[in-house]
């Protein structure tokens, strides 16, 4: 039964969904004094605590643990027998969930300030929504329900009963043979990963590289790392059908021959959950992907709703959730008029390497008149200290030298990230990198480096050249005296 809001009337703040946009989203209003119902229909947490980020992240700390072990002879270390305890390996995930879930339970959120209730919500008109037939009133309100993994429409692979990053969780017994279907973020970390604790993984990607979004350098290197731990990889390769046999064999098709697997995953893209929410009768556009339409304050077409987190079709980021969600809250509780920074939105593959990426890409930077600067990590001490070379620092910076885009290859490039994404939020050029001391040896030195290259070449820039002819000319004035 809902509790009706404080006046009587209407909330301040409805929120459907309660993932990391809706909790975040309701934690902010509600600090703001605004009454707030959170509406849930499974567990509030979302993709990311129950299926997404916790869990996977779990998952490849153990997996690179193992592939640690196995590679430490190359440092004199010799680790004999190293064995992957499956079970043991899913059970530190789920314990990896249920240490961080009390953080996004609906006891968190009461006592935040929020109310909230589990069941299934619809608009209903402008400024009401139904949550199981009963009718709730509001002021604002906030679309948070995020994605769902697409299946594509391949003959047979919904009968194979195919692995997604929702259902892969659910495993007992680790598959031996697994075909990973899509080699972005998602498909490149769970394939590296299975691989790691024992399967022998296939990855296919219908694009001509591995992580078409980012950089071509550092998919290429990510290729090169999978090929040496025998990670089978298909670029420009497409399924034609699946099927599963009378046994567990999943027989798999291609253009130019077939496979035989125990366990399809596929990780081709995810959807917005958007269907069910009858957002037509409250005046909600959606593209023609089903994205619900937001400006650049998170407003909908319908001045009450606002809209975060997958549904609107940004970066499929949590981070990129948390952070729209309390600028929609915001917006939506206090009246404010803050917009959203889509330049400096980061992203991370947590691979070995790692990869990490924020704004414009190296690749695309010559057609945009801007700057590239790499510092290979052979050139970095603490990754020659490590024997763990493969990586490569790259920074895009404008006329000026504002940092505009970077890509990092390596151990916790997404840390080192961080630093780049602050400079380049505030305006900060290479200078103000460059005369930042940084810790060494640390990889961050390869920023450090980058950024000096990038200052020695303004020296060539038309206002650089300026003073320079000034400096000579005073140079000569003092000479001639």
């Amino acid at each position: 039964m809902l509790t009706s809001p404080p006046d009587g009337q209407a909330w301040d703040l409805l929120v459907i969904g309660g993932g990391t946009a809706g909790i975040v989203a309701a934690k902010t209003a509600a600090g703001f004094g605004a009454s707030v119902l959170l509406v849930e229909r499974d567990r509030t947490g979302g993709d990311c605590l129950w299926t997404g980020c916790v869990p996977s992240k779990a998952l490849l700390s153990a997996a690179h643990a193992a592939a640690d072990a196995r590679a430490a002879a190359r440092l004199g270390v010799h680790v004999d027998g190293v064995r992957v305890d499956f079970a043991q390996v899913m059970q530190h995930v789920r314990l990896a969930i249920t240490a961080i879930e009390p953080e996004d339970s609906p006891t968190a959120l009461r006592a935040a300030g929020a109310r909230v209730v589990h069941g299934t919500a619809c608009l209903r008109g402008p400024d009401t929504a139904s949550v199981d037939g009963t009718t709730v009133r509001f002021r604002q309100a906030l679309l948070a329900t995020g994605s769902a993994p697409f299946l594509p429409d391949i003959p047979g692979l919904a009968e194979a009963q195919p692995l997604t990053s929702d259902t892969v969780w659910e495993l007992t017994e680790l598959p031996q043979r697994l075909l990973v279907l899509g080699g972005g973020s998602i498909g490149c970390e769970l394939g590296q990963a299975f691989a790691r604790i024992g399967s022998r993984v296939t990855i296919v990607e219908s694009a001509p590289t591995l992580l078409p979004g980012e950089d071509p350098t550092a998919a290429t290197m990510l290729l090169a790392a999978f090929a040496d731990e025998g990670i089978a990889v298909h670029n420009g390769g497409t399924v034609t059908s699946v099927s599963r046999d009378s046994g567990s064999d999943v027989t798999v098709s291609f253009s130019n021959g077939t496979l035989r697997v125990d366990a399809v995953l596929v990780a081709v893209g995810r959807r917005p959950r958007t269907s069910a929410l009858d957002l037509e009768r409250a005046n909600v556009e959606v593209d023609e992907r089903g994205y619900v339409v937001v400006n650049d304050r998170l407003q909908t077409s319908n001045p009450r709703i606002w809209a975060a987190s997958d549904v609107t079709g940004y970066p499929q980021f949590t981070h990129t959730a948390g952070v729209h969600a309390s600028t929609a809250a915001s917006n939506a509780v206090l009246g404010l008029r803050r917009t959203v920074d889509t330049a400096t939105i980061p992203r991370v593959t947590f691979t070995q390497p790692e990869i990490a990426a924020f704004g414009v890409r190296p690749d695309r930077a010559a057609a945009s008149g801007l700057t590239v600067h790499d510092i290979p990590h052979d050139h970095v001490d603490r990754a020659i200290a490590e024997d763990n070379t493969r990586g490569i620092t790259r920074l895009i910076t404008d006329h000026r030298g504002r940092l505009v885009g970077a890509s990092i290859v390596g151990p916790r490039a997404g840390e080192s990230l961080a630093e780049l994404v602050l400079a380049a939020r505030h305006g900060l050029r290479t200078r103000d990198l460059a005369a930042a001391m940084h810790a060494y040896p640390t990889y961050s030195d390869g920023i450090w480096k980058a950024a000096i290259a990038d200052v020695q070449h303004g020296l060539n820039r038309p206002a650089a050249k300026c003073v320079t002819r000034v400096l000579s000319a005073i140079r000569r004035r003092r000479v001639s005296r």
